[in-house]
């Protein structure tokens, strides 16, 4: 709350300000927009850069200033005094308005981080423009939100959104995640979840994984398309995560049963079992899930669906970067010629299946066209092709197997492609496509990428950067009753 104190101005001295700010932007309006009509020699006088430059120097030296703003914090026991002029103010945040109404010296009460941005604040308000870097995104969005200047809240709030793969000494997305949360931005909510799930690995080598909360913690581990190396690569974060934060028994023991045991081999599983001290304290919750996961080991798949519902997350692969869930393909000058590579993956993540391989086709084309744009005889003139513009077509990714075997039998295979950008120097993933075995291709990949211009922001070094992961899933053929 902002405590009042201070004098009544004299209403001639305010109107009168006012009126001379009025005039001043009055005038300019009337040059930009004065009506010309029936005057070929039409001219736009434009002085707004004059015009912010006088309104600058208006708050730095305060003439004219009818109203002060005393900011005080408890990182200082000397007050922040701004002269301010109760027009610009009120005309960008209904709440200076209702301060400023009946008093004329207003003093205000601020946390250090949101005082020390108080004058940036303040030159938004006059200037309509300010520049911040990524520790003063959430103070600035919370001076924003507070004083109600909606238009500084919502810039602030797409910075935030655009910025997340930028590179900082301790991170930020994580800390943004949970300040969206708090302040119920779910726009930037999801924008801050996708990019975590997408670049795992990256995060879990970093400071900010510790500060990572429970429910956070848990968000991510329900998920399928988390990206990073392995499961084994997400269990010993999540371990390093428990004994730093040494939560209560059963949040921990949530925790470890998120794990997707199954999609470790068994050689790690009885490594983890011997070694893990996490594990060890916590053995009894997850003692059901890693007997689970060595009979699915043991057993053929097929024969293990028969008794066990393999439809559920816990024999679902995420998106792992190992070499035996699939290959990094970086096609150089995509915009020129279709490009094609074969890779293989391992049939499934049994150990049952860890011998057999599936070799996979996949073909890049720059410029398809869909049977729409295709050329077409004219009726107009004989034998005339309707012209087709290049940048009509559009990338085409298709993945198919170039065999078939009865082992796949019970096995369907879902297909990501992550695409790899370049952000701020790191190479980040963009985009993660999926399409089912029933399709060959993702329907809509790259739709709105421009791989013509060498600058494009999909192409690094003129190259794509992509990487395609095969997920084979179980599924049950037999039900034997139990």
């Amino acid at each position: 709350m902002a405590r009042l104190t201070g004098t009544r101005p004299a209403a001639t001295r305010r109107w009168g300000s006012a009126a001379a700010f009025l005039l001043l932007l009055f005038t300019v309006q009337a040059a930009q927009k004065a009506d010309f009509s029936g005057d070929s020699a039409v001219a736009t006088i434009n002085h707004s850069l004059t015009l912010l430059q006088r309104l600058q120097e208006l708050l730095q030296n305060g003439n004219g200033s009818d109203s002060v703003l005393r900011v005080r914090s408890a990182a200082s026991d000397e007050p922040k005094v701004f002269h301010t002029h109760q027009l610009l103010l009120s005309l960008q945040s209904e709440v200076f308005e209702s301060l400023l109404r009946n008093q004329s010296v207003v003093t205000l009460y601020e946390p250090p981080e949101t005082a020390a941005l108080f004058e940036k604040f303040i030159r938004y308000l006059y200037c309509g423009g300010v520049s911040i870097l990524l520790h003063q995104a959430i103070p600035m969005h919370q001076l924003a939100s507070k004083y109600r200047v909606w238009g500084l809240q919502r810039g602030v709030a797409e910075y935030m959104r655009t910025h997340l793969a930028s590179e900082s000494s301790q991170g930020h997305v994580v800390g943004w995640y949970h300040y969206a949360v708090r302040v119920g931005d779910a726009a930037l909510q999801e924008s801050c979840l996708q990019f975590l799930a997408w670049n795992l690995s990256a995060v879990l080598g970093s400071a900010e994984w510790g500060s990572v909360s429970v429910e956070l913690l848990l968000l991510l581990l329900e998920r399928s398309d988390l990206v990073l190396h392995s499961e084994l690569e997400l269990y010993t974060a999540v371990e390093g995560w428990l004994s730093r934060r040494q939560p209560e028994a059963p949040v921990a023991e949530r925790v470890l049963r998120a794990i997707r045991y199954p999609m470790i081999a068994p050689s790690q599983l009885f490594r983890l079992q011997a070694q893990s001290a996490v594990l060890a304290r916590h053995r009894a919750a997850v003692q059901d899930l890693l007997f689970q996961a060595f009979q699915f080991h043991a057993a053929s798949p097929l024969h293990f669906a028969k008794y066990f519902d393999v439809n559920c997350s816990m024999f679902l692969p995420r998106n792992y970067l190992a070499p035996s869930w699939g290959s990094q393909w970086v096609i150089t000058n995509p915009a020129r010629d279709d490009r094609s590579t074969s890779f293989q993956t391992q049939l499934g993540p049994s150990s049952h299946d860890a011998g057999k391989r599936v070799t996979w086709n996949a073909l890049f084309s720059p410029r398809w066209l869909p049977v729409s744009l295709r050329p077409v005889y004219s009726d107009s003139v004989a034998g005339a092709i309707q012209p087709v513009r290049i940048e009509d077509g559009r990338p085409r990714l298709v993945i198919t197997p170039a065999m078939s075997s009865p082992d796949f039998a019970g096995v369907s295979f879902q297909k990501t492609v992550l695409v790899g950008v370049r952000q701020q120097g790191r190479v980040l993933v963009k985009h993660a496509y999926s399409f089912h075995q029933s399709s060959d291709e993702a329907a809509d990949f790259l739709a709105h990428a421009d791989l013509q211009k060498r600058t494009s922001e999909y192409l690094i070094d003129n190259s794509l950067h992509l990487h395609i992961i095969i997920k084979p899933v179980y599924h049950s053929l037999i039900k034997v009753k139990k």
